[in-house]
């Protein structure tokens, strides 16, 4: 009998910023739900050394096993009768969390090569976008379904030639059976690793590391839990007119009003999180403790920081509270409760003996698991944590006399326009590299055209305009504190529609003038359009970040 893994438990709806993943072992229809088991927590301890003291942005990445049927699977529903393992992580503003995800999937099929795994989000399989420049010419959004998978630590494309238009099970079986003739090519191998070859460092690198001072109650939640980090930026950040009257009246992280005292604590959080702690204004409660002056300026710094921090933590307990979002509270509960409605004990009466070997047998699989899915039972209902640490003694005695290391450097924050110029002058080339190459390719086609359709002129299209024009619109727009609207509201930002949208037009019309008899050397696609696509959405994705911070697009 299958476990409802305690991660599938509180699945809300998941948002746009969320990328999925599903793991299947070779001959997934005759897999056993026990050595689904035993894998899943094989897994479980490949990535705990990398994942152990990382702080998520909104989530931890989680597996989950799942058994047909299962309706809160977020995978498509062709794997709904297939034994296999997947999850869902929101990473928001913090791209690096959606790209540390890659990192362990890839590390998932180098550890176990007999498994095969598809990570797909918003975007659709994003991994085609990192390789734009080298995809094989058939290859787009339209029949790239079912072909594309991780497994022994590189990516496999089905190829079209073998299987026209495969099932999943279809596609699983062909991997498994010729990873030789599915293996992508060097140059998309290249593409894409390249993309992940810093993780896990870059995964480190990526945590900031702060003192703050903060109200007793929210220090000892802090302490206990750090990484309830996460929810209070999310809260903080996220907040909104009903779950601002939360934050002015403070009732549970300030119970003693202003009288209360701030005491220093240093905080570990992701870069996103500290941007958006650190760009935002905002004004403290009335009933807020007194912070330092603002003349002492390290002092008012860390106290404004532990300000946002606390009425984030505020907003959030009271806004879940008064939700009832946490259902019937720690996941054991729920997980126990899915296993009565699964018919796991069998129709065995509860204190027979053979009930509490069913159930001795639930409790060894979940203990197992816990270690890693505490993260995810902590951030699926933070309200009754919250409770049971609050309700334990503490006091500002607890925090005295404790040295506290000094707060990371954060000159990350305000130099991230160069690096974004880089990147996007990074993207400018790739494009012109393949503009070039395709021009070349037509060249002899163009030396027997004759007219004015071969001559050069003022409207010819150049592909690397958009990128050039993608730098002018953020470099207009992106200062140190992120992607803003100029002061005078009177002066246009240069970022000609008009314009785009001929570009485009041309895109289509350069497009079909010249697929026909292009002889592009194979792993290059000669549908311009697509690729361009590609690309654009690639400098989307990578500007998005900086809607809170330039370097997190690192």
């Amino acid at each position: 009998m299958e476990f409802p893994s305690s991660s599938s438990i509180f699945s809300p709806r998941p948002s746009d910023d969320t990328v999925f993943y599903a793991i299947y072992p070779d001959s997934p229809t005759t897999t056993s739900t026990a050595t689904l088991r035993s894998l899943h927590l094989k897994i479980l301890e490949t990535l705990s050394p990398f994942t152990e003291d990382y702080i998520w942005q909104h989530q931890p990445f989680t597996l989950s096993v799942s058994t047909p049927p299962n309706p809160s699977c977020p995978c498509p529903s062709s794997s709904s009768h297939l034994l296999h393992l997947h999850g869902r992580l929101r990473f928001g503003d913090n791209l690096d969390d959606e790209w540390f995800a890659v990192f362990l999937l890839f590390r998932i099929s180098q550890r176990f090569p007999s498994l095969s795994i598809r990570i797909w989000d918003s975007d659709g399989d994003f991994l085609l976008i990192e390789a734009a420049f080298h995809l094989p010419r058939w290859l787009n959004p339209d029949t790239a379904h079912h072909r594309l998978f991780l497994r022994n630590g590189s990516l496999h494309i089905v190829p079209r030639n073998r299987l026209t238009n495969p099932s999943l099970i279809d596609s699983l079986n062909f991997v498994a059976s010729s990873p030789h003739e599915s293996l992508a090519s060097d140059a998309i191998q290249r593409a894409i690793k390249k993309r992940i070859s810093n993780y896990p460092e870059q995964a480190r690198n990526n945590m900031h590391r702060v003192r703050v001072r903060v109200p007793v109650s929210a220090a000892s939640i802090l302490k206990h839990e750090p990484r309830l980090i996460s929810l209070a930026v999310e809260g903080f950040y996220d907040r909104d007119i009903d779950t601002m009257k939360f934050a002015a009246r403070m009732e549970r992280f300030v119970e003693r009003g202003k009288t209360e005292e701030l005491v220093c604590v240093s905080v570990k959080m992701s870069r996103a999180m500290y941007a958006q702690l650190a760009q935002q204004r905002f004004q403290a409660p009335k009933c807020y403790p007194e912070m330092p002056a603002r003349s002492e300026r390290e002092g008012f710094a860390e106290a404004e920081l532990g300000m946002k921090i606390a009425c984030g933590l505020e907003m959030m307990y009271q806004q879940r509270k008064r939700d009832g979002e946490e259902g019937k509270g720690s996941s054991w509960e729920a997980f126990r409760k899915s296993l009565e409605n699964s018919g796991y004990f069998q129709g065995q009466l509860p204190g027979s003996s053979e009930y509490q070997r069913l159930m001795q047998s639930a409790q060894e699989y979940y203990r197992s698991t816990s270690l890693h899915s505490k993260a995810s039972d902590l951030l699926n209902a933070p309200v009754r944590r919250i409770d049971e640490i609050l309700a334990l003694p503490h006091s500002v005695d607890d925090f005295k006399d404790q040295e506290v290391p000094p707060s990371d450097d954060d000159s990350w924050l305000y130099g991230g326009e160069e690096e974004l110029n880089s990147v996007l002058m990074e993207r400018q080339k790739e494009m012109e590299l393949y503009d070039l190459k395709h021009k070349k390719k037509g060249k002899a086609k163009e030396g027997q055209d004759a007219g004015p359709s071969s001559a050069s002129n003022a409207d010819e299209f150049d592909p690397s305009d958009i990128a050039k024009t993608m730098q002018a619109f953020v470099h207009k727009l992106s200062s140190y504190k992120g992607a803003e609207a100029p002061e005078d509201r009177n002066k246009e930002v240069n970022l000609d529609v008009d314009q785009f949208i001929k570009d485009m037009e041309s895109i289509m019309m350069h497009s079909d003038g010249e697929v026909a008899n292009s002889n592009i050397e194979e792993g290059s696609s000669s549908d311009l359009d697509f690729v361009i696509l590609l690309n654009w959405m690639r400098i989307m994705r990578t500007e998005r970040i900086f809607s809170c911070g330039p370097i997190l697009m690192l």
